[in-house]
Order: C-alpha cells, then sequence, then structure tokens
C-alpha cells in the first residue's frame, strides 16, 4: 500500500525513517517524551502513560510500513474539576490518598492524648493522694522521756491537728491571700498573669524576686515533692495542682495549705504556729497576729519572729499593705494594725539542745523506726542526777576552760551528762566527741596488766629515777621513794613506776588490759602509753572504770531503756561480760579505794567508801577524776578546747572536787568529818 504524500512514518514514530542513510542496525529505540519547547502548544494534556504495545524484533520492509494503518491516540485524562492553573498537571487520585493518610494519623493522636490522659489520672492517683495533702512535709517527731517517764527533750517537728478556713476570721485568709496569692479564687491552680508578672518583675527589677507559684502549686509542692529546681518537678507540681483544683474546691484547698506549710522554729502548720508564737487557737487570732503569721511563710528561718522579730514585723507591713491594695482592707483599718506582740507558749516548751538528747537521738531514732508520727522513747536519764551534774558544773566558776562530766550506772545506764559549760554558747560534746590525753588515769590498765602477771597491791616495787630507751619519765612532784608496795605507788600516782611496769610488763599487755575493759580507740605501741599518752573520751574511759565497779567487763554505756534496746545483736556478737579472774576485783578497788583515802584523790573523799583515780596530763592541758561510790559512777574532765596549758590545774584539785559536789547531791550523802574534827572526837572520848 502506498503512504500519502506528505505523511510521515505513524506506524513507527520514534524510527528514524530510513532516508537518512543510517545502518538499520542501529538504529536505537528512545523512550517517548514531551518537547521542551512549549508545553502549552501540546494539544492534549499529559496524563498516565498507556501502556505500548510490544514493539517486533526485526525491522519492518518499509512496504509494510506504508500499508499499516496509525495507532490510535492515548486516551483523554479525567476531567479535572479543581481550579488549576494553565499548565498545571492536578493528581486527584493521589490528593484523595494524601487526606486519608492524615486523618489516620489524627486518630492516633487523638486516641494517644486518651490514653495519657488516663495514665495521668492513675499516676496522680496513686503518688498524689488527696490524703497526703493534709500531712505537713515534715520529718517523725520524736519525744525523750527521762527513766522517770518526764518529756525531756524532743526533735523534730511541731504539728497540730489541720485547720478550716471557713471556721476562720476572714482576716486570717485574707492575709494570706494577699501575699501569697491575690487572684486565687480566679484561676485553675496555675496563674499566667501572676507568672508573667513575675518574670517582668525579676527582669526589670534589681530588688528581691518574685515567685509565680499560685497556692495551689505551693500545696502541691510541700504536700508531694521536693524543693529541687529542675524542669521536671515544675511540670509535675503543675500537674498536681490540676489534680488538686479539678477534686477540692478552694476552700479546701486553702484549709490543706494552711494546716502544713512551715513558719520557722520548726513549727508546721497555721494551728502549731498560732499556739507557739501567740499561745492562741487559729480561730481567735487578731489581725495583727494573722498578718505576722502571713509574713512568715517567704522566708520563715530567716523571719521567724523567735530569733528575728524586727524582720518579721518588717515584712507584716508589707502584708497589710498588700491587703489594702486586694482591697481586703481600707486604709483607715490598716492604719490601726499595730506590730504583733510575741506570747511564745511556755507549757510545751521542752529543751531541744542538750547534750545527752544529742548523744542518745540517732539511736532513738533507729529504734523508733520509719515513723511519720510523733513517737516517744524512754532514755535512761534520770532527772534528778542530771540537776545535780549541772549544778556541780557550774558551781566550778570556770570561765573560758572547759568541764565534761559523765555519771552512770555500772552495768552503763547513763543516767546523766555535762559536754561542756553552756550548749547554747558550744553544741559541742565534749563528754562523747573529744579525745584527750588520760594521763594517769589510764593507770587502771597498768596496774591490771601488773595484777594479772602475779603480782599483788604488796608487791614491792622501784620509785627512782629511769631511762628507758632514750626516754626518762619523771614524778610529777619531782619526788622519789624508792621501794614502795605497788598500792602506794598507785595511791601517789608514781610515773616511773607506771613507766617500769609497762617496759616490764609488755606494752601489748597493757593494750589487751585496755582492750578488755572497753577501749576502743588507737593505742601507740610505746611504753609511754603508760602514762596516758595516747587519746580516749570521757565516756569510754568512765565506762572502763565502771567495769570495776560492776565486777564485769566490758561495759557499755547506753542512753535507752532496757525495752528500748532488746535487742542488741552487737553485744549478741561479742558475748556475754567476763567476770575479773581470781582477786582481781578485790586488788583493783583495793588501789582504787586507797587513792582517795591516803593518795592524789583524798578531796574527792565522801562519808561512804569512794574509788577513783586522777589524772594530770603534761604541761596541766588536761585534768580527770573518775571513779565511783554506791551504784554510780562519774567521770569529771577539765581543759581548754585549744589544748592550751591551764598552770595549776591537777586532777586532784576542781576535778576530784567537782566529782564530790555531784556524788553529794546525788547520792544524798554527806562529806566526810574534816581531820581536825576527827581528832577533837578522838579526845574526847
Amino acid at each position: 500500500m502506498a503512504r500519502e504524500p506528505g505523511s510521515g512514518d505513524v506506524r513507527f514514530p520514534l524510527r528514524r525513517p530510513a532516508e537518512t542513510g543510517e545502518d538499520p542496525a542501529a538504529v536505537q529505540v528512545r523512550a517517548w517524551r514531551p518537547s521542551r519547547a512549549d508545553p502549552a502548544s501540546l494539544d492534549v494534556k499529559i496524563g498516565p502513560v498507556a501502556p505500548q504495545p510490544p514493539k517486533p524484533t526485526l525491522t519492518p520492509d518499509p512496504f509494510w510500513r506504508a500499508a499499516t494503518p496509525p495507532p490510535p491516540p492515548p486516551p483523554a485524562p479525567p476531567e479535572d474539576r479543581s481550579p488549576a492553573g494553565e499548565g498545571e498537571t492536578p493528581n486527584l487520585p493521589a490528593i484523595r490518598k494524601r487526606f486519608r493518610f492524615r486523618w489516620r494519623w489524627v486518630s492516633w493522636g487523638v486516641a494517644g492524648s486518651i490514653l495519657l490522659f488516663v495514665i495521668a489520672v492513675a499516676w496522680l492517683a496513686l503518688t498524689a493522694p488527696l490524703s497526703k495533702s493534709l500531712q505537713p512535709p515534715a520529718p517523725p517527731s520524736i519525744t525523750l522521756l527521762s527513766a522517770e517517764g518526764k518529756p525531756i527533750a524532743r526533735r523534730g517537728a511541731d504539728i497540730a491537728a489541720p485547720v478550716d478556713v471557713t471556721k476562720l476570721p476572714k482576716h486570717v485568709a485574707g492575709a494570706f491571700i494577699a501575699i501569697e496569692d491575690r487572684r486565687f479564687f480566679d484561676h485553675m491552680g496555675v496563674d499566667p498573669r501572676g507568672i508573667l508578672r513575675a518574670f517582668l518583675h525579676n527582669a526589670t527589677s534589681s530588688g528581691g524576686s518574685q515567685g509565680g507559684s499560685t497556692i495551689t502549686q505551693q500545696l502541691a509542692k510541700n504536700a508531694f515533692l521536693t524543693s529541687d529546681r529542675t524542669v521536671t518537678r515544675k511540670l509535675r507540681e503543675v500537674m498536681i495542682a490540676f489534680w488538686l483544683e479539678a477534686w477540692l474546691t478552694k476552700d479546701e484547698i486553702l484549709s490543706r495549705y494552711l494546716s502544713n506549710v512551715y513558719f520557722g522554729d520548726n513549727v508546721y502548720g497555721l494551728r502549731a504556729a498560732a499556739q507557739h508564737y501567740f499561745s492562741v487557737e487559729p480561730e481567735n487570732l487578731t489581725l495583727s497576729q494573722a498578718t505576722l503569721l502571713a509574713g512568715l511563710v517567704k522566708a520563715p528561718s530567716r523571719l521567724a519572729p523567735t530569733g528575728n522579730l524586727k524582720g518579721a514585723r518588717e515584712r507584716q507591713k508589707l502584708v497589710v499593705g498588700a491587703m489594702v491594695a486586694a482591697g481586703l482592707l481600707d486604709k483607715d483599718e490598716a492604719a490601726r494594725v499595730r506590730p504583733a506582740v510575741l506570747r511564745v507558749s511556755k507549757e510545751k516548751e521542752l529543751p531541744n539542745g542538750t547534750y545527752f538528747a544529742d548523744w542518745v537521738l540517732p539511736e532513738a531514732r533507729d529504734r523508733a523506726g520509719g515513723v511519720a508520727t510523733e513517737q516517744t522513747v524512754k532514755t535512761t536519764l534520770e532527772t534528778n542526777i542530771q540537776a545535780a551534774a549541772e549544778r556541780a558544773v557550774r558551781g566550778a566558776g570556770l570561765r573560758k576552760t572547759q568541764i565534761a562530766l559523765v555519771a552512770m550506772r555500772p552495768d552503763g545506764r547513763v543516767v546523766a551528762m555535762v559536754g561542756g559549760n553552756s550548749y547554747r554558747d558550744s553544741p559541742f560534746n565534749r563528754a562523747t566527741q573529744a579525745r584527750r590525753q588520760p594521763g594517769s588515769t589510764f593507770k587502771l590498765f597498768v596496774y591490771l596488766a601488773a595484777l594479772r602477771s602475779g603480782m599483788t597491791p604488796d608487791s614491792l616495787v622501784d620509785d627512782s629515777p629511769v631511762t628507758i630507751g632514750g626516754w626518762s619519765p619523771t614524778n610529777s612532784n619531782g619526788r622519789y621513794a624508792g621501794k614502795i608496795t605497788l598500792r602506794q605507788a598507785f595511791a601517789k600516782s608514781s610515773n616511773v613506776v607506771a613507766a617500769r611496769l609497762t617496759n616490764e610488763i609488755g606494752v601489748a599487755k597493757v593494750t589487751r588490759a585496755a582492750r578488755d575493759l572497753g577501749i576502743s580507740t588507737p593505742i601507740a605501741n610505746d611504753v609511754s602509753i603508760g602514762l596516758g599518752t595516747s587519746t580516749v573520751s570521757l565516756l569510754e574511759l568512765t565506762a572502763a572504770y565502771a567495769a570495776v565497779a560492776n565486777g564485769s567487763y566490758p561495759v557499755r554505756p547506753r542512753g535507752l531503756d532496757d525495752a528500748e534496746s532488746a535487742d542488741d545483736w552487737l553485744a549478741a556478737r561479742l558475748g556475754s561480760a567476763t567476770r575479773f579472774r581470781g582477786g582481781e576485783l578485790d586488788d583493783m578497788r583495793s588501789l582504787l579505794g586507797s587513792v582517795v583515802t591516803s593518795g592524789t584523790g583524798r578531796s574527792a573523799a565522801l562519808s561512804i567508801p569512794a574509788f577513783g583515780k586522777t589524772g594530770t596530763t603534761q604541761d596541766n592541758r588536761d585534768a580527770w577524776f573518775i571513779g565511783y561510790a554506791g551504784d554510780l559512777v562519774a567521770a569529771v574532765w577539765i581543759g581548754n578546747d585549744d589544748n592550751s596549758p591551764s598552770p595549776g590545774l591537777s586532777g586532784s584539785g576542781i576535778p576530784a572536787r567537782v566529782w564530790r559536789d555531784f556524788m553529794v547531791r546525788a547520792l544524798g550523802v554527806s562529806l566526810p568529818p574534816a581531820p581536825w574534827s576527827r581528832t577533837i572526837m578522838a579526845t574526847t572520848k
């Protein structure tokens, strides 16, 4: 068939015509594409490409090309009803698919939000129960009782019953709202306006910073959270604030806030604060009193009126001004407000800073366990004996020089403790925390080791100058007696005899005797320990002397009643007490008795048998007297905290006399008759 004139090869439109002279075997097939010249000149819009029929692999003869009819045109794309611009190629099916894809994500987001809300509500119900907002964020309070059951000290918070804001005078709630959260009744837990105001003030003012937390947020933080300045804590605070607003009324939120906010002086809650500072119930607070208490919340520790009354009253003026600005007071009422006058309650006031309480409190907390309410713990302190100890210490007449006194029963129950001249001036407990050289009081262990080696109080020893390894100890008075008995050497506190015994018996045996009687502090491996060069505590040394009074060792000092320390696992592992062997106990008591009757401790003599030992360290830095009489063991130490010398100070002087005065009052005994009165009585008979 012949082609029409002017017609091209439409059967294979992409194939080059044979007239070009190209080799048919080199002809390449190219994909069809529109012309780049002018897309607008195309007769049809570009649409989906129709599938092409398979092409033959053989090149046809030109004759057949001419006889083959042209292929049909590609189908027109569907009519586009959208307002497409010229040259655009909208694709409606793809747009619908994209919309379906977005709606799926929206539905998933809504479902996830609901799930997160349910989880948040469940988490708040478990971690922030509404009942917890009634509990002040205070540590458990422990009241220590004496052996007679009388309160002697309190540690922990002062907490009273919650308050109901509907039963309080309107000016009480108004004072707190005006100074802490003026828009309390207008927000839902978080106040954006207050946050913005605080931000602008802090950014533009050089004065004190403002906070944007609402009363609800403060309740959330106080009752459920810590004071950490982290974003996570702040977010949790906001969530709990919304939670509280959703489940509680405004009056309930304000009541719980006032019931657990801190007011200084370890006082939590409005009721406890009203009782503590003004000795009244919160329902009877005056406007003056209410404004002062409201001002304490900002900085309770710093503004507590018992220690900073001026600062508390200055803050009170700001509260009154805030009430005027909030419309809760007019200017005439504000002008009539006077500075609050304190009436600190005396009925419940207990000493909360005594040496004995500081010492026994850690163990008392362990015995009480993790309690969340007030707990009482009975101690071993006996009030009459403690009073006698304090009176004896005051009678010493010391000024800068410090003094400490410990008294215990022979079984280790501590019944009195004074750790210094004044707890207010220095709470450091010199009876339990200080480590000082014991001087000649350490000779108790030297002579116990000598008795264990086979010596007796009547054994002869040499009280004459000696040199041991280049060290030459001397007696304090510079006098030597030559051959004397062990009892005489102990009574006169001979240094050279103690050094000879330590050298001959061995340092190890002296150290072993000290360890047996309960000394746990480090002891040097040197002959000089016989003169008390290693440091000990007054409490530990007193317990060692108590072993002689008790007849068995070691004696462990304790401050809690037997019922409070029933399960002493340490004592169970260390085993039961050990009795002194043979006649060691009688010999030790004989040596200690000779000190009071005829030795360096004569000024400690009583009308009943007394036993003890004096001690004085080098340059009169420390002076001791430790002994017992009746069923009471006591020790007195005097010295300077900086370890400086005290000329004229010795164990036979002030310490022995303080010990005697204490024993007379504590035991109810009298002093022995004076030597001249004994002579007159013997003459008249």
